[in-house]
């Protein structure tokens, strides 16, 4: 069996798993970094800050759909569209409600700049319940992915 070539373009596009596992790092560093933005912005009253944390929010909340496709995708590759049970569920349904967290608080800060008005006060909170939501549903992905333990 011949070694894969690393620099083999056919080996990064179709490698069974590869584009999940390396698309996945860039969503969740960009809303990390867009709720840090956030925090700041309130805290010093910035508006650069509040418009840093806007444009990071919405190339995250678009970023998840083809991360959501490549996480399916590789399920249908890898596991040949078996039945999902225990953490591979769990990780599935996390990720889902990790976009639709990520969507519902880009679209508070859409909402609010398109009224011309402030921040609601409940998005930070919001903002913290996502960032552990998608802490843990990538906790769970570096199981599966054998970084953590047996994959």
């Amino acid at each position: 069996m011949a070694k894969a070539n690393p620099f083999d373009l056919r080996t990064v596009l179709f490698a069974k798993h590869a584009q999940h596992v390396v698309l996945i790092h860039f969503p969740i560093a960009l809303f990390i970094s867009a709720v840090v933005f956030d925090f700041l912005s309130q805290w010093t009253k910035r508006l650069g800050l509040a418009d840093a944390a806007y444009y990071n929010l919405l190339v995250v909340a678009a970023s998840t759909f083809p991360v959501l496709a490549t996480g399916l995708l590789a399920w249908q590759f890898q596991l040949e569209g078996q039945k999902l049970k225990g953490i591979l569920l769990l990780h599935l349904l996390l990720a889902c409600l990790s976009s639709a967290l990520i969507c519902l608080v880009w679209f508070v800060h859409f909402r609010a700049r398109r009224r011309t008005e402030g921040l609601p006060g409940y998005r930070l909170g919001l903002e913290i319940l996502a960032v552990g939501i998608v802490a843990l549903t990538g906790h769970l992905g570096s199981f599966l992915s054998g970084v953590n333990g047996q994959g």
